[in-house]
């Protein structure tokens, strides 16, 4: 990231248009924002064009409404991937249980088994439904159904592999 930043600027000073192109949208966990902070700190001016985050576009490219008039009024959208540099998790699992209808989990994979069981800590039944979509929107988009319960053993047994999302409820 650090050289990133670094090369916008170089580049910009050197009287270049910089194009810095990121799938989906650069603000839901796409350090857009460290992005933006950076190159004010530099004096450099930039244009935000927002695209669609995956958190949205892979479950509806692959069918699945992420809200629904008699089943689901509410949606969050979590990392699955935080910071290693905080001192541990801030995502507060068990308030999220019971909050929103479905739950929109990006970069997790990795951390999939902590997870699912973290929902089920909270209070989320083993049954409720999951969904991972793997390499969301493109010729390789693969879906992979179970339920929190069973999703752990699925995805290892199919070696679900990153990018992928996903849907909770």
């Amino acid at each position: 990231q650090d050289r990133t930043n670094e090369l916008m600027v170089k580049y910009a000073k050197n009287g270049k248009n910089i194009l810095r192109l990121k799938g989906g949208d650069p603000f839901i966990f796409g350090r857009g924002a460290e992005e933006a902070e950076y190159l004010i700190k530099k004096g450099i001016k930039y244009e935000i064009v927002p695209g669609i985050t995956s958190a949205i576009a892979s479950p509806a490219y692959a069918g699945i409404p992420l809200t629904h008039r008699k089943h689901s009024s509410s949606v969050a959208i979590v990392t699955g991937h935080e910071d290693t540099e905080k001192d541990g998790s801030v995502i507060q699992w068990d308030r999220l249980v019971g909050a929103v209808d479905t739950i929109v989990i990006l970069m997790g994979i990795g951390q999939l088994k902590q997870i699912s069981s973290n929902m089920i800590k909270a209070g989320m039944k083993r049954g409720t439904r999951v969904a991972i979509v793997e390499r969301g929107t493109t010729d390789k988009q693969r879906v992979i159904r179970g339920n929190l319960g069973s999703i752990v053993g699925i995805a290892a047994k199919v070696q679900v592999r990153p990018p992928a999302v996903i849907v909770i409820g």
